[in-house]
């Protein structure tokens, strides 16, 4: 692994970073909007929400983490409840991990090396009846075990460079082992954790709060006395109430136009942080659904969308912004503006790509194509990205209609092949590229993806990615990758990454941005000055 190459980090543009000589203060309480009406479960291992993130995190560790200091960074990664980062051995297959002996439970008991491993094998190998949501994450492990108090060793099937990152999952909360083997569900409805806070009191659907935990084991942490997060699904309720100092923060961001507003009405008062964010939205086609069986059909609607020319003007109306592919822009994987622009759909002569959509549709008998597009009632960004694409299309003659529906029928619909093409979205919690292409595997494969297609050519090039340890080798691989789902085959339709702006009371000091609104959620390094 070339470390030089992997250390670059993708732009981060913070309008109010912390200044090196500020001193931070202790004490305060910390009031935050959650945009959802509730988290499902408490369950990190169960979960895929940022609801349960931001609601629970302060109470729990993890074994690994994306560096608190450095959360833009695509790469850097520290211990939390470990020692020190090991170096692998047995050809990168053996990582053997050293658990502190300070970290304790908020009923008093230390946390051992058998927590973890039973921790982790909850997630890897959940038993019968338990879901764990990240399980497809981690088929290159073999073997989880605790050799002594202080020792978690993870055995590899093969060694692969998606592990760390992969480790690094923000929801593989530390759980207490003797509570699993009692009862493995416990942990959807209650809390008991060893991070920064401990958990105070919940009111379903209105708010979650934590006090400070005296015995946290990395010390001056955490600075807060406590925190308070309040739940709203409406977007307007969440901006009043930063507008109003009825809380100081939402941590997973607003549109372009919310910031604006802040700015205006508040000044100085409000403090904004933005940076590209490990979201994208592809247009999944129903592979099963004539004509898109047809990868002549499925090529045409993807070169039509002008990317290019798109992104700005969605930029300035959405959370839209940067033309990317596969792998996360910025990180070490990603692909150059050259090298996308050798894609189909990302070509820099629009007129050109149109051209070719049409003659590939009159090719296929399809020159009059109409279809459904179905959608999910969000603004933000599903129906401008509905909008956007409609428009797009209607250059090369197709017409299409939407059907939106609310979040619930929205993801049933979805699960039940019930569309012909859907706007579907791609949030990561780790940039982790070579695991986060699953999600254009087939359905066999990835339970993320939608299209309905079989594709054993594609499985055994992404399986080689995996399993190749050599950045260089790694890029062209991907490069490979790229060119047969978005391409070739034209499996997916990749329309933009998003971008994250996060508006916030300027007394609130001690957040960093990163590319994810699930990591670095424990609360642990915010303070507030007032």
């Amino acid at each position: 692994m070339h470390r030089a190459l992997l250390a670059s980090a993708f732009m981060v543009w913070p309008t109010a970073p912390m200044l090196a000589d500020e001193t931070p203060k202790q004490g305060g309480i910390l009031t935050y909007m959650i945009p959802a009406d509730a988290p499902p479960s408490f369950d990190g291992h169960r979960e895929a929400t940022f609801a349960t993130v931001h609601a629970v995190a302060p109470f729990y560790s993890v074994l690994v983490r994306v560096n608190p200091a450095n959360p833009a960074s695509t790469t850097d990664f520290v211990c939390d409840v470990c020692t020190e980062m090991p170096a692998p051995t047995d050809g990168g297959r053996t990582w053997t991990f050293t658990i502190r002996g300070d970290v304790r439970f908020t009923d008093g008991a230390t946390m051992t090396a058998d927590d973890v491993a039973a921790s982790w094998n909850h997630i890897v190998n959940p038993p019968a009846g338990v879901v764990s949501a990240r399980q497809g994450y981690y088929a290159m492990i073999d073997k989880i075990e605790a050799t002594d108090p202080r020792t978690v060793v993870f055995r590899l099937k093969y060694a692969t460079s998606a592990f760390v990152p992969a480790l690094a999952d923000p929801y593989a909360f530390i759980y207490k082992k003797e509570i699993l083997d009692r009862d493995p569900r416990w942990f959807e409805k209650n809390i008991l954790g060893s991070g920064p806070f401990r958990f105070k009191e919940y009111a379903t659907g209105q708010s979650i709060s934590g006090g400070r935990n005296p015995d946290y084991y990395r010390p001056g942490l955490p600075h807060l006395d406590g925190f308070t997060g309040i739940f709203a699904d409406k977007q307007a309720t969440r901006v009043a109430a930063i507008r109003a100092d009825q809380a100081a923060i939402e941590f997973r961001g607003f549109p372009p136009a919310t910031r604006d507003e802040l700015k205006t009405d508040l000044g100085d008062r409000i403090a904004v942080q933005e940076s590209d964010w490990n979201c994208g939205n592809p247009i999944t086609l129903n592979h099963k659904r004539k004509p898109f069986d047809d990868v002549r059909v499925r090529r045409a609607l993807t070169l039509a969308i002008d990317r290019w020319n798109g992104a700005p003007a969605m930029a300035k109306i959405s959370v839209m912004k940067t033309v990317g592919g596969v792998a996360f822009p910025g990180s070490p994987l990603a692909a150059t503006k050259e090298e996308l622009q050798q894609l189909a759909g990302f070509w820099p002569d629009i007129e050109k790509s149109r051209a070719e959509a049409r003659r590939l549709l009159k090719e296929a008998g399809q020159e009059n194509l109409s279809f459904e597009l179905l959608n999910r009632n969000v603004d933000q960004p599903y129906k401008f990205n509905g909008l956007w694409v409609i428009d797009e299309w209607s250059k090369i003659g197709v017409k299409v209609t939407q059907r939106v529906l609310q979040t619930g029928p929205f993801g049933e619909a979805v699960r039940n092949e019930d569309f012909a093409a859907v706007v579907d979205g791609d949030c990561q919690n780790i940039v982790n590229p070579l695991l986060d292409g699953t999600k254009y595997l087939p359905h066999t494969v990835s339970s993320s993806n939608y299209g309905n297609y079989e594709d054993d050519a594609e499985i055994e090039l992404y399986d080689k990615l995996l399993r190749e340890t050599d950045f260089a080798e790694q890029r062209q691989l991907m490069r490979q990758f790229e060119k047969y789902v978005l391409d070739t085959e034209a499996h997916a339709i990749f329309l933009l990454w998003r971008y994250r702006i996060v508006p916030y009371r300027s007394y609130v000091k001690g957040f960093k941005i990163s590319p994810s609104h699930y990591v670095n959620q424990d609360l642990s390094t915010i303070w507030l000055d007032k």
